[in-house]
């Protein structure tokens, strides 16, 4: 049974290998769907989680009798069941993330005129949670990412430089190249990283979309680690000077309030960090003027 499972898979130690378990096999087939691949057949399971059918299809059918994924009587594909629409509602109600990070992203949204938008860290995986678009602009980024690359994204950079150690190790075991200005290596991820600690900004020129370009900032909640980043995704020929300083600024008080929201608090050598990179931009676009 698949409650067995989960129970398994979060009250016993990790076995000391590098292995993964049943349970971890079974649970990580939710993770390939998305609004993009609502169904998924048996085959198209196989070929995304490298595994073979029988064990595949036992695995899909732990996951439809705890009610996690159903099939789709008319074409026999599996789609997400009833049982994760009640997690998500518990989710949200006990530690209610997207309504806490709405209204300061509507800010953010309209103070900048550009695509807002906050996402989640849930282990090594920095999940898309809410967005939002300004209408002031015709041409906008569209944010349709359920997940965001480590290493090519403005929320995945910053997550690298104030999340754990351990996800420079799992951005670097895939670094795809998007974009011709995709970080292609390790010590390219390691200079990226020192430059947005000492900035308290994580930035994306193009590494994963060509006429895109991110800014994002850290989110705290009460556990005082890294929870998420709050970033603006805004069309490349767009961004000038003086926008990045407007994004970078409001950023900031999105992510403070954000962090309240969410019963943190920014790190002072963070905010020491802001300070420093949004001071030393006032006087480069003093001295340009």
């Amino acid at each position: 049974m698949l409650t067995d499972l989960v129970s398994n898979f979060f009250c016993k130690p990790p076995k000391v290998n590098f292995l993964m378990s049943s349970t971890t096999k079974t649970l990580e087939l939710l993770s390939h769907f998305s609004v993009a691949r609502p169904e998924i057949g048996l085959t198209q399971f196989c070929r995304l989680a490298l595994r073979d059918k029988a064990t595949t299809y036992r695995h899909l059918q732990s996951l439809e009798t705890a009610g996690f994924i159903e099939q789709n009587p008319m074409t026999k594909a599996y789609r997400l069941g009833p049982a994760l629409l009640q997690l998500a509602e518990t989710r949200e109600a006990t530690v209610p993330r997207k309504s806490a990070a709405l209204p300061p992203l509507h800010a953010l949204a309209d103070a900048t005129g550009e695509t807002s938008h906050v996402a989640v860290i849930s282990g090594t995986t920095v999940y898309g949670l809410v967005s939002c678009e300004s209408p002031q602009h015709g041409i906008r980024a569209i944010m349709d990412l359920d997940t965001f690359p480590l290493h090519a994204t403005a929320s995945g950079l910053c997550a690298l430089a104030f999340g754990p150690a351990q996800l420079l190790d799992v951005a670097c075991e895939n670094l795809h190249g998007f974009t011709a200005a995709t970080p292609p290596d390790r010590a390219t991820l390691v200079d990226l990283i020192a430059s947005i600690r000492q900035s308290g900004f994580g930035q994306a020129d193009r590494t994963y979309e060509d006429e895109v370009k991110g800014v994002s900032a850290p989110i705290f909640d009460q556990t005082g680690n890294l929870a998420g980043t709050v970033a603006v995704a805004c069309v490349a020929s767009r961004f000038t000077p003086e926008l990045e300083r407007a994004i970078k600024r409001n950023l900031i008080t999105a992510s403070r309030a954000i962090s309240r929201n969410w019963g943190g608090t920014i790190p002072a050598s963070i905010e020491a960090a802001w300070a420093n990179s949004t001071t030393l931009h006032m006087n480069e676009l003093d001295t340009a003027s």
